[in-house]
This record gives C-alpha cells, structure tokens and sequence, in this order.
C-alpha cells in the first residue's frame, strides 16, 4: 500500500509532510486548503513538501493551510529534519535544509531525531529586512494602533516577519481577538506573524502565538525565536530562555552574533495514502 504522506507534530502543531519523490501532484492553493481541512481533507497546520535538493542539500517548500507558502518554520523544521533522518534521505546527525528564508543546520540530539536543535539564523529588527513600512528603521518598542487600542510592539525577520506585543497576561482569547487585526495590519506589507508575550523571569516567556495563514496555533518554533530575540532586545530576558506555549516549551539560544539556536521535541503520530475519492478531487 503506497504511503502518500506522513504526519508529525512539534508541539501540536501538525504538519503533513508529501515527499514528491513519493507521490507528487501540483501544489495549488485548492490542493493545499483542501488536504489541510480538517473535515474535508486530512487536517494539519500546514504541508512540509520536499525534499528536492539543490547541491546535494534537501530543500523544503512550506505551505501554510490557506494555502499561501512560508518561508521558515522552526516546528516545520523540526519535523522535516525527523523525516530526513528516518527516510535515510540524510546519512549524518549534522546536516542542512534549506527554505525560503534560507539554509539552516540541524543538529539531531539523539537515536531516533525526536529532539533536534536548529541554527534559525540571524534575527534582524530593520523594517526594510522585515518588511515593515515607513522609513528604514529597527522596529523596537513602537506604537501600534489596533482597533483604537495601543500596543508597543518590536518587529523582526528571522527568515520570516514576526511581531512581538510584550503584555501583562496572555491568553488565546486575546491572541485569537487582534490577530487577524495584526497579521493583515497595512504596516505590514506581507502579512505578519503575531505573538503577545508575557516575560515570567529572566530566563522563561509564556506566549500565544498568531500565524500568518494559518491562525492561532499551539505552538510555533520561529515564533518562539523571535518572542525570546524581542523580549531579549528589550532588556526583560537573558540570552538562554524557555518558551512556554500551550503546546510545550522550546529553549531558544541567542549569540552574541545574534545566531538564534532552537531546540525542542517533535514526535510523528501516522502515515497513511489519500482515498479515492480525494486523490480525485487533488487532481482537478
């Protein structure tokens, strides 16, 4: 029986992976929102879709479930260097994958790659790298506006755009009430990733997260990374901090060269192939 995708999680945050050496069919933006619907389709937070490789480096597209594609996801990652690893797509502990938002070295931590730590890159807060509109700038501590309420937020790229809103509590009423506000706010050209932050100490944020193009989320890896580098630039965290989200925590490490280091859990739950009749509705 042909196994046509299998499907992880980090945290709770799902992901299908669809190996095109595999069983290929064309990525359109239908395709993605259906396999993605979680009563129509198979249901997942997104589509992992690779490898392809490029100089002998596995090379991943990340399809985000309304079917507009990522440049990074650190969960995504997560799960892809587990698939990697176990498909023998990849002989060594230390390798690299590269995205979108460019390449990034994953280091698996132990027999069966269900903790692995990832170099994200560098984060940048400059609005032209980001992008955030108005004159160039690092986006730290400004005032935004969101439904006649002001926040101060710190915006940044880690290979993706993600606005940080540090708050007194957190909760995924709040996260799921100015999301959207925020995702789609005329500041932000290409969207943007939301996540409101509560720093616990100097070493522990709890955060809820809104995803561009996918909504509230249990957890998110990039998220995590650029709530630790926002909460770290403002002065409220060291340089080694646990994220704690609904899903789980991540320890996030940041250098002195700004190089933000993840490391967490990720675990697959089942592999199974597409009905007929869906492989038939993916095919028109």
């Amino acid at each position: 029986m042909a196994v046509h995708f299998k499907k992880y999680h980090g945290l709770g945050n799902d992901y299908l992976v669809i190996d095109p050496n595999v069983q290929d069919f064309t990525m359109t933006e239908a395709n993605i929102r259906l396999i993605c619907n979680r009563n129509f389709g198979v249901g997942s937070d997104g589509i992992l879709y690779g490898p392809t490789f490029e100089n002998d480096v596995p090379a991943l597209r990340i399809f985000n479930p309304d079917g507009s594609e990522a440049e990074k996801s650190g969960n995504g990652l997560r799960i892809f260097a587990k698939y990697l690893f176990e498909k023998k797509y990849v002989r060594s502990k230390s390798f690299k994958i590269k995205t979108l938002g460019g390449i990034v070295d994953v280091q698996v931590q132990d027999k069966t790659a269900s903790l692995i730590r990832i170099n994200m890159g560098k984060v940048t807060f400059l609005s032209t790298e980001i992008p955030v509109a108005g004159p160039r700038r690092e986006v730290v501590n400004e005032a935004l506006d969101i439904n006649g309420t002001e926040y101060k937020v710190s915006c940044l790229s880690i290979g993706n755009p993600h606005c940080v809103i540090p708050m007194k509590d957190v909760s995924e009423e709040t996260a799921r009430a100015i999301g959207p506000f925020v995702e789609n706010h005329k500041l932000f050209p290409n969207r943007i990733n939301m996540q409101i932050v509560r720093v616990i100490d100097r070493a522990n944020i709890d955060i809820r997260i809104w995803e561009r193009g996918a909504g509230y989320t249990l957890a998110s890896g990039s998220s995590s990374c650029a709530a630790a580098a926002a909460s770290h630039k403002l002065g409220f965290v060291d340089n080694d901090i646990t994220v704690h989200m609904p899903g789980g925590t991540l320890r996030i490490e940041i250098g002195d060269d700004s190089q933000i280091h993840m490391t967490g859990p990720v675990e697959g739950t089942f592999e199974g192939r597409f009905h007929p009749d869906l492989q038939r509705r993916i095919a028109k």
